[in-house]
């Protein structure tokens, strides 16, 4: 028993201000909102709206008190108290402090309440960056909280971060004892609530999540499945460990849950679900076990008495007409009489109301469960809480996107991917007309007429153009180039252009910066509302490469304590049903990748300057590009470096893939690959640190590659057959004056000549449907399956005129200043870009940078985010 993995932290009464706080309730009144991945938020009754106006909140789980008076809300940065009696927030208790819980969020879920001690207590899991991670208790009086103590927990190497998540307390014999999963050290522990004591230890599966006690045995949820056993050749990495994987795209291919015997805390069995397990509860007479299985669209129910599984419910939003993928169920409650089961459909932004059959209740009267309808919700559900008054109340991950708008001096309003509010949704259960209702609105939102059209047979005789009508219907269009870049909003590049709705005031990279974008959007067209999908690139190149994010990546928003899978370097991450390229493979078609997917190993003694000065001397640096997914690795350019690295220029990638362009050109036919991906992330930028260039000037170096991969594809044969797609990864670093997930996107073809601006609304997952539809591959998944083609980007009559790239008017080299040179704040933003948290592209703090940019850019200019509320100083200390 190794008592030095936890930590015990007796009565200290840690009590914490509500600056910057927004408590509010809303009656929705079906308000409709839109988020930027094709669905409609018409959440039914009210919504609760709260968090710290200066930061990204996300409510994550919940737990009604014993006496049903108050809700505990576990959002990512604070736990919020609410008044049943009124449906109102009263409180909320920010869990961070610079003293004790420095940085530190909430883990998934897990909040629960004690009431042992004699007077009310709730108790969560959460974490920090470093890899410490805590079990809290706070005291609730009915005004104010205060945290009383908590338990430190050690990870178990090579495990970086115990990760506590869900708990369960055990009234026994002799005492009241906390049962804690630990989502990073695979194991579950046994301790007293008393002082803490650990009595006991048991090893679960691969990254275990939920935990609850039915006849007589515990039951753990495992995201990864079991442990690999010696020999399986099929697995892959995730953070601390490996996990079993398919051979199609290097996702898990199970899911299950442990087994325990509480009494001696033996392992008694080990039960295969669907996958990616989640939420798991018994039914009210302890027969039955109900388990989310987020990448299977299911609910697995397990008989307590056998221990198999007696039923599997499918929740997917109409299973006849939908085929894809993609509902991600996640949280769920089961009725007081055990007659229904509600389960929230994270990507559908709504409850599935499931009547149980007789294989998964006693009370079940048809044979089989079935979905009677749906109820809508804001964004993202996560859980499921049912009170006796006749009310449920649901936790919205994603509530109403990213849409705290923050005031300039100029009078301008600017949005932010990193500011947004929680939301709690309170609803009155429906009867059976409500509920038929709101089960259409549900089915409205999400758009699913879209999925018929992606299922219509191709039509013989259809003649060729830019985007067919039918998937499989002939395009123009043979080859397809993918560019994947990083981290600017729309305002940032392009808000200096007249024709489209810019921002000039935000505009930090503009014409000076990069002319080639700015010509490319006037040869060919500028689309002013192309929005990201997600918040970040962790987010963003799920979005980009696979169109959807799972449930993982939406359980890690914002705090990312497993992984940040920018670089596709975490199998728990992957989408079942695959990534673009996989797609692509799967129906025939030749793939070749530059750079996603992938990491590049190089002598890290070699300086950015280093690399510029021999590349423009005509010499390449020597490099391996890595990939963790097995499928990647034949499909990937060993002469095109990946990224992760500031260290290599984007113009050297340019070159890289314009010779092998002009390779393909001086073959016998048409052998360039039908589907072409590029990374290009030197736009992302290193930030002040004088080892790289300045901002403006790595921007530059985007531009110019951009403009000479163009050049490059439109002087060969296959212009009159190509088209370019180009995206930001997401919109993550900048401001925007329309929208935080507004962002710079391009379509290039010698069809894609437009004088007026396209003003259409695209995103991600239609640009992604559009690549399929042009290739005659159908969707991966739901959100594809939804997506609206590009066809305002296209005509029908061509224009062959080559590109010509226009030079740089920053220079390349143009180094960000030694710290010798530099005072004030911009030696402290200097000092702040070294940090090795900025070392890797994507890495650090993302407001942080933000500020270090405007800087760069504006010097002295008030930054944005000042008037967005108290407390949000620039990081000068």
């Amino acid at each position: 028993m190794r008592l030095k993995n936890i930590l015990y932290f007796p009565l200290c009464l840690i009590a914490f201000s509500m600056s910057a706080q927004s408590l509010k309730t809303i009656d929705t009144n079906h308000q409709k909102n839109n988020l930027p991945w094709n669905r409609l938020l018409q959440p039914a009754g009210k919504q609760i709206i709260f968090g710290n106006t200066n930061l990204e909140n996300h409510a994550l789980d919940a737990a009604l008190s014993p006496d049903g008076k108050w809700l505990a809300v576990e959002e990512r940065y604070s736990v919020v108290f609410i008044d049943t009696g009124n449906d109102s927030s009263v409180f909320s208790l920010p869990i961070s402090s610079e003293k004790t819980l420095k940085g530190v969020m909430s883990t998934y879920s897990g909040i629960l309440w004690y009431t042992g001690s004699g007077f009310p207590e709730i108790l969560w899991s959460a974490a920090d960056s470093d890899g410490k991670s805590y079990v809290i208790r706070a005291s609730w009086n009915g005004k104010t909280a205060q945290i009383q103590n908590f338990y430190a927990y050690q990870p178990l190497p090579p495990a970086e971060s115990a990760l506590p998540n869900e708990l369960l307390i055990r009234h026994e014999k002799t005492g009241d004892f906390l049962y804690v999963v630990m989502n990073g050290n695979n194991e579950i522990i046994k301790q007293d609530l008393k002082d803490g004591k650990v009595i006991r230890k048991g090893k679960t599966g691969v990254a275990p999540y939920g935990i609850t006690e039915a006849g007589g045995k515990l039951y753990v949820t495992n995201w990864g499945g079991r442990i690999p056993l010696p020999g399986d050749t099929l697995v892959a990495g995730v953070p601390w460990g490996e996990t079993r994987v398919n051979s199609f795209n290097g996702a898990t291919r199970e899911g299950s849950v442990s087994v325990f015997d509480p009494e001696t805390g033996k392992l008694v069995d080990e039960i295969l679900t669907g996958l990616h397990p989640n939420e798991i509860i018994p039914s009210p007479d302890q027969r039955f076990i109900y388990i989310t299985n987020s990448n299977s669209d299911n609910v697995s129910v397990i008989e307590t008495a056998t221990g198999k599984v007696c039923e599997t419910i499918t929740v997917r939003l109409q299973p006849g007409i939908n085929k894809y993928w993609g509902d991600s169920p996640d949280g769920l409650a089961v009725s007081g009489n055990g007659k229904y089961l509600y389960v929230a459909n994270g990507m559908d932004a709504a409850i599935a109301v499931v009547r149980l059959g007789k294989q998964a209740s006693s009370r079940g009267k048809d044979q089989k469960s079935e979905v009677e309808g749906f109820i809508p919700t804001a964004g993202y559900p996560s859980s499921v809480v049912l009170s006796d008054k006749n009310k449920m109340y649901v936790t919205n991950l994603e509530a109403e996107g990213a849409s705290i708008p923050v005031k300039q001096e100029s009078g301008i309003i600017a949005y932010n991917s990193h500011r947004m509010l929680a939301s709690v949704s309170v609803i009155d259960m429906p009867g059976k007309k409500d509920l038929q209702e709101y089960t259409r609105e549900v089915i409205a939102a999400n758009d699913l007429e879209r999925v018929k059209a992606a299922n219509l047979p191709p039509r013989p005789g259809i003649s060729p153009k830019p985007v067919p009508e039918r998937i499989g219907e002939p395009s123009i269009f043979k080859h397809v180039i993918y560019i994947i870049k990083e981290n600017r909003t729309y305002d940032q590049v392009l808000g200096d252009v007249s024709k489209g709705n810019g921002e000039p005031s935000l505009c930090i990279y503009g014409q000076e910066v990069t002319p080639n974008a700015h010509l490319l959007v006037n040869d060919f067209l500028l689309m002013d509302n192309y929005m990201a999908s997600g918040k970040c690139s962790a987010e963003g190149h799920q979005w980009t490469d696979a169109s959807i994010v799972t449930d993982y990546v939406e359980k890690n928003v914002r705090a990312w304590f497993r992984s940040y899978p920018h670089v596709q370097n975490d199998a728990l991450v992957y989408a079942p049903t695959g990534f673009i390229w996989d797609n692509a493979v799967k129906h025939g078609k030749t793939v070749r990748i530059y750079g996603e997917a992938s990491i590049p190993e190089f002598d890290h003694n070699l300086r950015w300057k280093d690399i510029y000065n021999d590349f423009m001397q005509g010499k390449y640096p020597q490099f391996t590009n890595k990939t963790t997914i097995g499928p990647v690795k034949p499909l990937l350019s060993q002469t095109y470096p990946a990224y992760d690295s500031h260290c290599f220029p984007d113009i050297l990638r340019a070159d890289a893939f314009s010779r092998e362009v002009r390779k393909y050109d001086q073959m016998e036919g048409d052998q360039l690959p039908d589907l072409m991906i590029l990374a290009l992330p030197a736009d992302h930028t290193a930030g002040t640190n004088p080892r790289f260039p300045t901002p403006r000037a790595m921007v530059a170096d985007n531009d110019l590659a951009l403009g000479r991969i163009i050049e490059t594809l439109s002087h060969s044969k296959f212009w009159k057959n190509t088209v370019v797609f180009v995206t930001e990864d997401d919109s993550q670093a900048g401001w925007d004056h329309i929208s935080a997930y507004r962002t710079v996107g391009f379509v290039i073809s010698a069809y894609s000549h437009k004088k007026e601006a396209v003003h259409a609304a695209y995103n991600q997952p239609s640009m992604v449907r559009t690549i399929e539809q042009i290739l005659g591959i159908p969707p991966m998944n739901i959100e594809d399956a939804i997506a609206p083609t590009m066809d305002a980007c296209f005509n029908d009559v061509p224009d062959f005129t080559p590109y010509t790239a226009l030079k740089n008017r920053i220079p390349l080299d143009e180094m960000n200043p030694g710290l010798s040179s530099l005072n004030g704040k911009a030696l402290h933003y200097a000092k702040k870009s070294m940090d090795p948290q900025f070392d890797h592209i994507d890495g650090g703090n993302d407001d942080l940078l933000n500020r270090i940019l405007w800087f760069a850019s504006r010097g002295g200019e008030s930054y944005p985010a000042r008037y967005a509320g108290e407390g949000d100083q620039d990081d000068d200390d």
